[in-house]
């Protein structure tokens, strides 16, 4: 069994043509300067429909996690994590962490991370986040 993949709305398409193209790209209101997360057509923090595209750092830390000890067909029998994290810009992203052991003594809360995308399909490029370099 394949992963589930997102299907790209109107609202969602940058963010997906972005990960595609190895970018992270958020979204940013004109009106009030605050940068979010999910895609969505209007600022959650003032309303406001002039917003705008941007691309991301790719940076963040990790704010928080859960080891998946139960198998998964797409994913297979290892342990995995699936985390949230904190974007160098604010916003935080539900992800899994990759390129380290599954464990709590290698995910430490508030280490740095860099973005990395998978390819999933010719259309969808997850983006994943593992340990920055250096």
């Amino acid at each position: 069994m394949d992963r589930i993949l997102p299907q790209p709305t109107p609202e969602t398409r940058h963010f997906w043509e972005g990960c595609k193209e190895g970018e992270l790209r958020l979204q940013r209101c004109a009106a009030c300067a605050k940068s979010y997360f999910p895609p969505r057509p209007f600022c959650p923090g003032c309303g406001s429909r002039e917003v705008e595209v941007y691309p991301a750092s790719g940076r963040a830390s990790l704010y928080s996690y859960v080891i998946n000890h139960r198998p998964r067909p797409d994913m297979g029998a290892e342990p995995h994590s699936i985390a949230v994290v904190t974007l160098e810009e604010g916003p935080r992203m539900m992800t899994n962490i990759t390129g380290c052991p599954q464990t709590p003594e290698a995910l430490q809360l508030d280490m740095p991370l860099e973005v990395t995308f998978l390819k999933a399909s010719d259309e969808i490029s997850l983006p994943l986040f593992q340990p920055a370099k250096g």
